[in-house]
């Protein structure tokens, strides 16, 4: 059951509750607990994403650094070979520096990509959570205003 079903379910027993006067209703404490709990079992779904999101984040990175490592390495190994003439060896060093400073540039762009992705996904996920908390505090707040104390000298 996703979250969304779930505070469906605890805007039913709301509406569902025996009203008494002065807007207060009577609900029942262990469906409402068993949905309170349901929820809690679907908040490390989304805590799960996230660390998902965050272990992804960190394999384009890794990945970036390898293939611009690749880049780097092959540029180093062409400008090498090219070394037999003055010209071409000048060439080729130009070439590698350019080969180079893309790659780095493209690492830098990767890099940039991922951690605004991550953070983009990591906001939603933060405002989802904020709201779902936010709805279990007020349900939780409604609940108290419900119940009335209890009376520990009578009881």
């Amino acid at each position: 059951m996703n979250m969304e079903e779930l505070l469906d379910q605890l805007d039913e027993m709301l509406d569902k509750g025996i009203k008494i006067p002065g807007k207060k209703s009577v609900i029942d404490i262990e469906s409402l607990r068993a949905v309170v709990d349901n929820i809690r079992l679907n908040m490390p779904t989304e805590i799960k994403q996230a660390r998902g999101i965050v272990a992804d984040r960190a394999q384009i990175i890794t990945d970036a650094k390898r293939e611009a490592d690749t880049i780097i390495h092959n540029a180093e190994a062409r400008a090498q070979s090219l070394c037999a003439q003055e010209e071409i060896t000048r060439m080729a060093q130009q070439k590698a520096g350019e080969i180079i400073a893309a790659a780095q540039s493209r690492s830098k762009e990767m890099r940039k990509a991922a951690q605004d992705f991550v953070d983009d996904i990591m906001r939603r996920s933060d405002e989802s959570l904020t709201a779902t908390l936010t709805e279990v505090r007020r349900t939780r707040a409604a609940l108290k205003q419900q119940i009335p104390p209890v009376d520990k000298e009578n009881a």
